[in-house]
């Protein structure tokens, strides 16, 4: 016997949550970018940020998006070891995209590469996600709609990954994190509109006891902290209080024909010396 489905048994609440935490892992991940690509000694560091943090954003959304999740005559519980190893997939697949474009630049091969990487590595994270996922009937998918959710996902994921190197102002980057926001819930109700459940038994409630809300909440307590000490790292990193315009205007000047590096024109006053620039003359944004 088929069961009914819904993805919504909280309404507007879950939808709307899974998006805002998808677009805050998108617009972290952005900001992060565009700080390696201006610090090169910090790259990694900052690259590995920025996947942690559309990991995270993806996870969470997905598992937000899943509290809404309910099966008429059904009880519903998830595998502990699976709905954490999605997690480490999400962040792993997001992080190979990230450093194959921080490192070898935006081209469309490179683009094409880790794009399609990054989508497959979302699209396995939500199935396995959805493995993870127990309850008494059998869930089955239908391959058409799988297939679209898949495609979604490598398209949002190939965006995503041009935005983080081509998008480095502010506002162009918070703008297209909400469109990516858009792209990775999209992604998400798309492969669960693929899902059909036939029962084998029938409970008495139809769903999510106390004990699975509580369960959703602590998995997705990590996570949320890990985002919220990113945005922190994040707001008060020195480009963001001086601004990308002045970091522009205070950074050293590329040097031409291979001499010395140039000293920007309003900080030749604080540049007694003709010399190369060094330690001597950087601004707080290259701390």
């Amino acid at each position: 016997m088929n069961a009914t489905v819904s993805n919504f048994y909280y309404g507007a609440a879950t939808p709307v949550a899974a998006y805002l935490m998808a677009c805050l892992g998108a617009a972290l991940g952005l900001r992060c970018t565009t700080r390696s690509l201006r610090r090169p000694h910090r790259r990694a560091g900052w690259l590995t940020l920025g996947a942690v943090s559309i990991g995270c954003g993806i996870w969470t959304m997905h598992f937000i998006a899943m509290i809404g999740f309910s099966v008429e005559g059904a009880l519903v519980s998830y595998d502990t070891t699976k709905t954490l190893l999605s997690l480490l997939v999400a962040i792993g697949v997001v992080a190979i995209g990230v450093f194959l474009v921080g490192y070898r630049g935006g081209s469309p091969a490179t683009l094409a590469a880790a794009g399609t990487v990054t989508g497959l590595g979302v699209a396995s994270m939500h199935y396995l996600g959805m493995a993870a996922v127990h309850t008494n009937g059998t869930l089955h998918y239908d391959t058409l709609t799988v297939g679209l959710s898949v495609g979604v996902a490598v398209a949002a994921a190939t965006a995503a990954l041009w935005a983080a190197v081509s998008i480095h102002n502010l506002w162009a980057s918070l703008g297209a994190s909400m469109i990516m926001g858009v792209a990775v819930t999209g992604m998400h109700y798309t492969g669960m509109a693929s899902v059909s459940v036939h029962l084998t038994g029938r409970s008495d409630v139809s769903q999510s006891s106390a004990g699975l809300l509580s369960f959703l909440l602590a998995m997705l307590a990590g996570p949320l902290v890990v985002l919220l000490v990113a945005a922190v790292i994040v707001m008060f990193d020195p480009d963001m209080v001086l601004g990308d315009n002045e970091w522009d205007g205070t950074a050293p000047a590329p040097a031409p024909h291979g001499g010395r590096t140039a000293t920007p024109a309003r900080h030749a006053a604080a540049a007694p010396y003709d010399r190369p620039y060094d330690d001597r003359h950087s601004t707080p944004s290259d701390w």
